[in-house]
């Protein structure tokens, strides 16, 4: 029998062919490995199948169940086959070292009545019949009944830590939920659920020692709400079945308020340290899998000897490992008081000697939807290409300082499946041409950063059709939207000043690449992408389009879009994304945002959402208060008419100063959708050149632009 071999490099963009030939092609993340046995009869479900399997994997037996499969009983024969055997390593898998973490390479083989799993652990067990689930799902739209292609395949992590985190101490989420995202996650091989389970505005640990830790009275956002130590326990058995580590933090000794409003003392007093050993005890005893208990230190002045006896409590009478944020107000990250630090911010750096995990801009709480994921499944995992003894790997970390109206808002306007399970991806495959710190949240017009997110995208949307569409998900295909972007006018602090496009957007010509004003050329220049940031929220560190962004300035941006019919649709339009942290001012009323932001369809002026609460201070820590529709994750789409043909989409971007908001971001998203928001609007083409031939960029240079001293493109 010919095979067909296909060795998934990270650029190669092998998997795009691959995809027309293959249910393979839509596995996420990207396997490794993989030869196809072309013409060969895939593995039939919904029959008999006999299982030998040393490690009685309950998830390789839910997999053949869930899909009509009967497990034949102990000595029974059964046409069909599946095969377990455990390795000590997997040929041409690579691992590394990190305490507590296994290897998860495997090997499996696929014919039509045998399927054989060779792992390297139990964990690489579950890892192969999640890949089998996944081969299941690509029969979805084929109308063939489900089976499982004929294939080898070698398949492992570059990174051993893949996670996300929920801050469930200044929000909450239900058992339900927390279930609902380790079931989804696991499918995708992420596989460690960082649980932040206290915080200064509640804490949602059952403590049976100190019942009023959790007590209604000492709550202050969602009082009374915890989770009792048998639910903790549940959920913990619940990710171990799926192969998720669950890390549960007890903050300390900062963000502590409720501690100390209930115990009546710090935590770094003789009673503090003395309750939080009965706190730590209690929690080894309800998470009895994880190898590792977080205790915080971050963002507070560290008394001498503090995290010391803490540490030495934990790894030497509860016989766990301690994680640490990094960086520390007024101390060092060491082996003395950490055996595992998560990076914070761009001061948190690699400790050489200890894993560390790289959380720095993962922060998906301050994420734009389209932007944002661009920047972060471009990037590479701490400068790193794999893992290694230093560099564990990665968390996305939900912060929801700011109240949102409902669980599911925290999900949505987070967008927190497309970013953990981009992240988790990069984690998985390995690679990133550059740190975003370099690379900065743009999309590639074309080359190989480009190819390869739009086949992460093709491949995420494709989940978010079938396993994922039970889940809040706001994005949708952004790889084919494209624009002119000009460079910035100066507006002298008047963003309602005019310049030159928008003479020209009032008329029917294409318009132009180049334009003069007070003796000076600006250019247009190409962009791709649904959201784009001129400026970053973290700009100095993380880069948009523009290399200078500053105040009083202008920028315009265009597209054509092509629809074959006269159609209603939806657009998903928004000029400043409300971070789900930190205080902020809201729009005004009958404005897109506080900077004066506008967008014409069709020389028709979109007019803005009626805002819930116009012109407001919202704090970081409110408990009524909260972020409502000024998102457009948090409000349905803008209802907007396409013409037959060409259709207009321009928009004026005044950056005049920070307009009250908390943070000086400059930024625009402009989707395309279906009436109800939840797809891209199909069969339309956006040209910013006004033509239907194949995207290709400018044949020569931009033209050389006399204020490129004040601003230049990245």
């Amino acid at each position: 029998m010919k095979h067909l071999l296909y060795t998934l490099a990270i650029a190669s963009g092998s998997l795009l062919a691959l995809n027309a030939n293959a249910k393979v092609g839509d596995l996420l993340p990207r396997p490794h490995q993989i030869e196809l046995t072309a013409g060969a009869a895939p593995f039939a479900l919904q029959r008999t199948v006999a299982i030998t399997d040393p490690t009685g994997c309950t998830y390789l037996k839910n997999f053949f169940t869930a899909n009509g499969c009967t497990i034949a009983a102990a000595g029974e024969s059964a046409a069909a086959t599946v095969t377990v055997s455990l390795a000590s390593a997997i040929d041409g898998a690579y691992d590394y070292e990190v305490a507590n973490f296994p290897n998860e390479g495997y090997k499996l083989s696929i014919t039509a009545n045998a399927i054989n799993i060779t792992a390297a652990s139990p964990t690489g067990v579950i890892r192969a019949a999640q890949t089998l689930q996944q081969l299941a799902e690509g029969y979805a739209d084929t109308g063939e009944p489900a089976a499982l292609e004929a294939l080898s395949m070698t398949d492992w992590p570059a990174f051993k830590v893949r996670g996300w985190m929920q801050d469930v101490g200044r929000s909450f989420l239900s058992v339900d939920e927390l279930k609902k995202e380790i079931d989804l996650y696991a499918r995708f091989k992420v596989n460690v659920f960082h649980w932040h389970l206290t915080e200064k505005i509640g804490w949602r640990f059952e403590v049976k020692a100190y019942p009023q830790l959790t007590s209604y009275t000492n709550g202050v956002r969602y009082p009374g709400q915890y989770y009792t130590q048998e639910q903790c326990k549940e959920v913990e058995a619940y990710a171990a079945e799926r192969g998720i580590t669950v890390i549960p933090e007890i903050d300390m000794p900062g963000h502590s308020d409720v501690f100390k409003n209930a115990m009546g003392f710090d935590m770094q007093t003789d009673e503090g340290k003395k309750a939080l050993k009965v706190i730590l005890k209690e929690a080894a005893e309800v998470f009895p899998r994880a190898p590792y208990i977080h205790i915080g230190g971050d963002e507070v002045t560290i008394k001498d000897g503090f995290l010391e006896e803490m540490t030495d409590f934990v790894r030497n009478t509860l016989g766990r490992k301690v994680v640490l944020w990094n960086k520390l107000n007024n101390k060092a990250v060491t082996k003395d008081i950490a055996d595992m630090t998560q990076m914070w911010a761009t001061s948190g750096t690699a400790v050489k000697g200890l894993p560390n995990i790289d959380c720095r801009y993962n922060y998906i709480n301050h994420f734009d939807v389209y932007a944002d994921l661009v920047g972060i499944y471009k990037s590479n995992i701490y400068y790193a290409d794999k893992g290694n003894p230093d560099i564990a790997g990665t968390i996305s970390a939900a912060w929801n300082d700011t109240k949102v109206a409902t669980e599911d808002d925290i999900i949505r306007q987070n967008n927190q499946y497309a970013n953990v399970l981009a992240s988790a991806e990069r984690g998985w495959i390995g690679g990133g041409k550059q740190y975003i710190e370099a690379g900065g949240t743009r999309l590639p017009n074309t080359g190989e950063e480009y190819d390869e997110f739009a086949d992460f995208e093709r491949r995420f949307l494709f989940h978010k059709a079938h396993s994922l569409q039970g889940a809040p998900i706001p994005y949708v295909k952004q790889s084919n939207i494209r624009w002119r972007l000009t460079e910035p006018f100066p507006n002298d602090g008047d963003a309602t000043k005019a310049f030159p496009p928008e003479e020209a957007a009032k008329l029917d010509a294409v318009m132009p690449t180049t334009y003069s004003y007070n003796g000076t050329d600006y250019a247009a220049k190409q962009v791709t992408g649904g959201g784009v940031y001129l400026r970053h929220i973290w700009h100095g560190t993380v880069r948009g389009v523009l290399n200078n962004p500053a105040n009083n300035q202008t920028c315009y941006a265009w597209t054509y879009v092509y629809s074959p019919v006269a159609q209603d649709a939806g657009a998903q339009i928004e000029f400043y994304t409300y971070s789900r942290s930190g205080s902020d001012k809201m729009p005004p009323a009958g404005k897109w945002d506080r900077r004066g932001s506008q967008v014409w369809l069709n020389g028709q002026e979109i007019a803005a959402p009626t805002w819930q609460q116009p012109d407001k201070d919202i704090p970081q820590d409110n408990t009524t208060l909260g972020l409502t529709n000024e998102n457009f994750t948090a409000r349905p789409v803008v209802k907007v008419h396409l013409n037959e043909g060409w259709n207009k989409v321009f928009l004026k971007l005044p950056h005049a100063n920070s307009g009250g908001t908390a943070r000086d971001k400059w930024q625009y998203t402009f989707v395309l959708t279906d009436t109800e928001g939840k797809n891209a609007l199909e069969g339309i083409t956006y040209s910013p050149d006004r033509t239907l031939a194949p995207f290709a960029e400018d044949p020569a240079p931009r033209p050389k632009a006399s204020n490129d001293s004040i601003a230049y493109w990245y």
